[in-house]
Formats: C-alpha cells, sequence, structure tokens
C-alpha cells in the first residue's frame, strides 16, 4: 500500500542503503590501512596478542643490534689473536733456527725483537667500544664479558635475557697493572718442559714481552738471544714460546667458537622476527584480495540500492500525480 506521507519503500531501501554504505566504508578504511584489527574496539582479543607480539619482535630488534655489537667485538678480539698466533709462530721458528750451528743469534734476535714489537701494538690496538680484551692497564680489570643473546617471556608475560658468556682472561696478552697476568708478559717455569734434565741450571723462568709500564715478574728472564746463549737456555726459550703458542691457539679457537655461536644467534633471531612479523600480519593485517572483492561488491551493492531507492521514491511520485489528476 502505497501512502503520500510515509513511503515504505523507500525507508526500506534507504536503511539498507545505509548498512551497505557503513561496510563500505570499514572495507575501505581496511583497505587504505591495511589493518583488519587496527585499535582495540575492532578485536579486543587479537589486538592485545598483536600488541605483544610487537612488542617482542621490538625486544629481538634490540638484542640483535646487541649481537652486532658482540659480533664486532669478538672479531677484533679474534683478528687481534689470529695475528698474535702467527707472530708466536714466528719467534718460535727464529729461535729453532738459532739452534743451527754457526747461525748468528744477534740478527736472529733483531728479528725476535722486532716480532715481539709487532705484538705489543697489535695487543694494544685491538679495542673496540672501549674494551680490549688483549690488554690491560686497570688494576682490577673486568675479564668475565657477556653479550644479550635473547629473551623469553614466561607464561606470566615476565621477560628473562639470555646471554653468551666468555673469560677475556684467557685472551689476555699484555698486562701492565700486573705482568703475572699476561700470557706474554708473565713468568713460565721451563723446567716444567724439561724430560730429559738438559735444560738451564741457571735461569728456569721465561717471559716473553716486558709489560710497557709495568716491571717483569720477578725472578723471570725475558727471551731473548745472543752470541752468549747456551743451548740448554735456547732449549729452554723454545719450549717456553711454545706453550705460549698453545695457550694462544686455545684462546683463538675459542674465540672463534663464541663467534660461531653469536652468528648462529644472529641468524636465529632474524629468523624469529620475520615469524613474529608475519604472525602480527596473520592477526590484524587486511587480507587485499578478500577486501578486494567484498570492496568490489558492497560498490555494486550500492549502486543497487541506490537504484532502488530512486525507483521507490519514482512510484509515489507517480502516485502523486494520479491522485493529482482527480
Amino acid at each position: 500500500m502505497s501512502n503520500v506521507t510515509t513511503n515504505p519503500a523507500a525507508s526500506a531501501a534507504l536503511t539498507v542503503l545505509r548498512g551497505i554504505t557503513t561496510d563500505l566504508g570499514v572495507v575501505q578504511q581496511q583497505v587504505s590501512s591495511g589493518s583488519r584489527i587496527a585499535t582495540a574496539s575492532d578485536d579486543p582479543t587479537y589486538w592485545s596478542m598483536a600488541t605483544t607480539m610487537r612488542s617482542d619482535q621490538s625486544s629481538l630488534s634490540t638484542i640483535s643490534d646487541a649481537l652486532g655489537v658482540g659480533s664486532s667485538k669478538v672479531d677484533t678480539a679474534s683478528t687481534a689473536m689470529d695475528t698474535v698466533v702467527s707472530l708466536l709462530t714466528q719467534i718460535q721458528s727464529k729461535l729453532v733456527s738459532a739452534k743451527e750451528p754457526g747461525t748468528d743469534r744477534d740478527a736472529i734476535n733483531a728479528d725476535i725483537l722486532q716480532l715481539k714489537n709487532q705484538l705489543q701494538s697489535v695487543t694494544q690496538s685491538a679495542s673496540f667500544s672501549g674494551e680490549n680484551w688483549l690488554y690491560n692497564t686497570a688494576q682490577q680489570p673486568s675479564t668475565q664479558q657477556s653479550v644479550i643473546s635473547n629473551f623469553t617471556r614466561g607464561a606470566g608475560g615476565q621477560v628473562s635475557l639470555t646471554t653468551i658468556g666468555y673469560d677475556s682472561s684467557e685472551t689476555l696478552m699484555i698486562d701492565t697493572a700486573d705482568p703475572s697476568r699476561g700470557l706474554l708478559t708473565k713468568n713460565i717455569d721451563a723446567s716444567t718442559f724439561d724430560t730429559s734434565g738438559s735444560g738451564s741450571t741457571t735461569a728456569r723462568n721465561y717471559y716473553l714481552l716486558a709489560a710497557d709500564t709495568g716491571t717483569p715478574s720477578a725472578g723471570g728472564t725475558e727471551i731473548a738471544i745472543s752470541s752468549s746463549t747456551t743451548d740448554d737456555e735456547l732449549t729452554d726459550m723454545i719450549n717456553v714460546t711454545n706453550s705460549l703458542l698453545k695457550s694462544a691457539t686455545s684462546a683463538d679457537s675459542t674465540l672463534g667458537l663464541m663467534k660461531s655461536n653469536i652468528d648462529d644467534q644472529s641468524d636465529y633471531i632474524s629468523k624469529l622476527s620475520d615469524a613474529i612479523k608475519s604472525s602480527v600480519g596473520d592477526l590484524v593485517d587486511t587480507n587485499m584480495e578478500e577486501a578486494s572483492v567484498r570492496q568490489s561488491a558492497l560498490q555494486t551493492a550500492q549502486q543497487m540500492g541506490i537504484q532502488a531507492l530512486s525507483i521507490a521514491n519514482s512510484m509515489a511520485n507517480k502516485v502523486l500525480i494520479l491522485l493529482q489528476s482527480k
């Protein structure tokens, strides 16, 4: 039944059109923002989960940066230790060559002195971000190093950090405050390597380097040769140098293992961050293919609603014309 005062058909068409327009606005907002759930009012549960996961992703980004700094510190120390091992190997070779009869031991010692100067330079320059794991001047050095590697979130939401630790006393080569702490500056008892009893009977303790500002450990003799150096003394020096080389090689291997652990952890953190990012997207991001199809359907429905409203209004006009003609 048509009515001049009210038009039920037009009212119904307008109600439907309003609903379609509202839905279309929501879809268009989702498409333009890229987010299906942008605020807590859209879906409190998913929004809360996504917010927590974004916080975790931000923490992982910070940890990734910390791992990068830690990796640089280890790289610096490891590169220096590689050089230390190489220089110690050359010093040992020089000492072994001095055992040959007729060699100029003074000339060989000059070469050894150059290699020792290089050891001083390498250890002093092995600094990154204010830390030097090979060279120390402090009375109480901090040798317990650590790198933040990951964090875990407990069931109650509490966060705890995990670290990769390293005792840098293993790589401390020169200690000017206390030479006995540095591998290259401390005294080593050569008698512990003498199984034949033919070693030197005058000086059994040797150190390789004298610390710049400190004094050598009491009772020690610096590894240096001359034409007056006996074969027994030279044997002691070779044995001590070989011991230093083994210790330096072990420390270098430990650094290499730590570097490998950091690289593995960095790769894991990167993959975990990507996984969290993808999971957040699954929770709150707009499915563009689905939204595009829905947007097209709503636009079509909107056009049909406008046409329906137009038809309803035109029918009322026709009834009015009939009434007027009478």
